[in-house]
């Protein structure tokens, strides 16, 4: 038989035809152009006690550590881990204390008063303080910073937000080679009158660039009482002793509850995460640059089914294979505690689909009958990252479930090492 040119194209076409429809079937069997699924890194979740006190007065609280790299025993990083004691009042916290390891928390050193970081007298005798502080090592200075918010207190206890600066981005710096601290700075800001009114870097994990300079995540509002928070990513350069405002990125808001607050900062593979708190659930939202942020999701684990988080924080641990997620959850047996916030859980994320993998969940830090409060997360050596909290707990004796006023460690032990570490 003779093939005329029409016949050949129509025979041509069809082929295509047939080929464009298996590869539109791999694609929808979740073959070629699918995104893989993460691969998921092994690990080990162990708690262990760095130290405990129970009195009626306070609890210690706001745990969080941060390496000294090459400062500890072998070369090995010292680590340094500040702290706070919460008073009777509602969120009425003391000034600053810190403990420090030298070999990888084997022994610690006891709560340490921070001279530099006590409490102030404000112009109308209202306390000055700094609560919500993350400490961080800076590679390019040699030196730690430990980011708060700085706040009002009324002679009660009472915290005081009754015009511009009565919170603001408030910081001090550890020079490990001449053991010594500041006192607190605070960020100059832009527009103190206007959106910046209330300025709230509080348990945030924050970020150093390439080039020395910080991402800073924070949240802030305006002057109104009725405002939700915004949260929004700060830039600022750091020259060993300064912090400089140099520019902000989109301002990520909502209006269901008081918005979004507490966010946590990580960089993964190029991509930046940050999460979010908020009254009702948790939310997640990416960028790549730091700054400029897609739409924001809620978390959720990788069946679809909600995480269970709500109006507390969560934070990140990051490895060079894989990215993880430290929070609480409702779904514990743990309706008995208020927020559900105990035990703290970690698990991997999905990067793409930004979901927890449920299979990969451990409880790290346990609950013994009461919550734990405002906890840190951050990376010690390649082999180990570190979750810190302590027992919200006053009184003589301990809780009939075992909580006692501890301050606990939670290891995270990597099957292999994080590159991301140096």
């Amino acid at each position: 038989m003779t093939c005329t040119p029409q016949h050949v194209e129509h025979t041509v076409l069809r082929r295509v035809w047939i080929l464009a429809g298996i590869v539109l079937m791999s694609l929808l069997a979740g073959g070629v152009g699918r995104a893989a699924d993460p691969k998921i890194l092994p690990y080990t979740a162990k708690p262990e006690v760095v130290f405990k006190e129970l009195t009626p007065a306070f609890c210690w609280f706001h745990p969080r550590v941060a390496p000294l790299t090459g400062y500890g025993k072998e070369g090995a990083p010292a680590v340094i881990m500040t702290i706070q004691k919460h008073l009777s009042a509602d969120d009425h916290y003391s000034g600053m204390y810190f403990l420090r390891t030298n070999d990888l928390g084997k022994t610690w050193t006891p709560p340490t008063v921070i001279p530099e970081l006590a409490w102030q007298k404000g112009e109308n005798n209202e306390t000055i303080a700094v609560c919500d502080v993350t400490p961080g090592w800076h590679a390019q200075s040699g030196k730690l910073i430990a980011i708060g918010i700085k706040l009002r207190y009324s002679q009660q206890g009472a915290q005081l937000t009754d015009k511009p600066k009565s919170q603001e981005c408030a910081y001090a710096t550890y020079d490990p080679k001449t053991d010594k601290w500041t006192s607190w700075k605070m960020l100059a800001m832009p527009e103190t009158d206007g959106k910046f009114f209330l300025v709230c870097p509080g348990c945030v994990q924050w970020l150093e660039q390439s080039d020395g300079s910080v991402l800073i995540p924070t949240y802030f509002r305006g002057p109104s009482d009725s405002s939700q928070y915004a949260t929004t990513v700060l830039q600022c350069s750091f020259d060993g002793t300064e912090l400089k405002f140099l520019k902000q990125g989109d301002e990520i808001g909502t209006k269901s509850g008081r918005g979004y607050y507490e966010p946590s900062l990580a960089v993964f593979q190029n991509k930046y995460y940050l999460t979010l708190r908020n009254d009702s659930a948790a939310f997640v939202t990416t960028s790549t640059d730091g700054l400029h942020y897609g739409p924001v999701k809620q978390w959720t684990f990788d069946d679809g089914k909600d995480l269970g988080s709500y109006n507390t924080q969560a934070h990140w641990l990051s490895h060079s294979d894989g990215l993880f997620l430290t929070y609480t959850r409702r779904g514990a047996n743990n309706d008995h505690i208020p927020r559900n916030r105990a035990p703290i859980f970690v698990a991997q994320v999905d990067p793409e689909k930004l979901q927890v993998i449920r299979a990969t969940e451990q409880a790290l830090l346990p609950e013994r009958g009461v919550m734990l409060g405002n906890f840190g997360a951050t990376s010690i050596t390649p082999n180990e990252s570190w979750v810190t909290d302590a027992e919200y707990v006053f009184g003589t004796a301990p809780n009939p479930k075992g909580a006692d006023g501890s301050t606990w460690l939670g290891r995270v032990k990597w099957s292999s090492p994080n590159k991301m570490v140096k």
